[in-house]
């Protein structure tokens, strides 16, 4: 297994640990996914490491949060880059692997600011518009070699990010929260549990 990572270089590990407690073998990789060049000697690592990919989570994120008629150029482009188009970046080269395998999952994720106007969350949230389209497409034409390709929206989920919000946007993630039926936020174990299943083989028929 290969655990990619950006700047947390501890967490990366600290995750390699745990699959390696698990009998499994893994290592962490740093690269900018918003770099193709990037990307390529991410999979060469991962070939020479592991020889194949047939399973690939694609949960990369990043942007910035301002209006959209504030969004310059640069901050648009890297945002894209990393959310959505590192993704079709990596599938390219994934894909191949399942192909001779002839099995394969893929499974991206998305938020609730693909459908709903979030504040300041136009380029992330347009970001994550397409990550749904392109994952609709990939599951239409790599069903048919058994490869499944879905997409998770796990709504708010509570992680370092949340804690760092202003005061007047606690009080709404409050809100939200008694809202929610469960009575709580989603968290990483939640979602971690959700793509699990998804890339079992209980999901021949769950596609795009």
């Amino acid at each position: 297994m290969v655990v990619h990572y950006a700047r947390k270089q501890r967490a990366a590990e600290e995750t390699v640990a745990a699959i390696e407690a698990l009998g499994r073998q893994a290592i962490a990789v740093k690269a900018n996914l918003a770099e193709s060049d990037k990307i390529e000697a991410l999979f060469d690592e991962l070939e020479a490491a592991v020889g194949c990919c047939d399973i690939f989570v694609g949960n990369a994120a990043s942007g910035v949060h301002a209006p959209t008629l504030k969004i310059a150029d640069k901050h648009w482009d890297w945002t894209m880059d990393v959310n959505a188009r590192s993704i079709l970046r990596c599938v390219k080269r994934a894909v191949p692997h399942m192909e001779r395998a002839g099995w394969g999952r893929i499974v991206t994720i998305t938020s609730l600011g693909s459908t709903r106007a979030v504040p300041n969350y136009g380029a992330a949230g347009m970001s994550k518009a397409v990550v749904e389209a392109l994952t609709r497409y990939l599951a239409v034409e790599l069903a048919g070699k058994g490869i499944i390709a879905n997409a998770v929206s796990p709504g708010l989920v509570s992680t370092e990010a949340l804690a760092a919000l202003p005061v007047d946007q606690q009080a709404a993630l409050a809100h939200v929260t008694r809202r929610i039926p469960a009575g709580r936020l989603v968290t990483p174990e939640d979602v971690a549990r959700v793509v699990a299943f998804l890339c079992s083989e209980a999901v021949c028929m769950i596609v795009g």
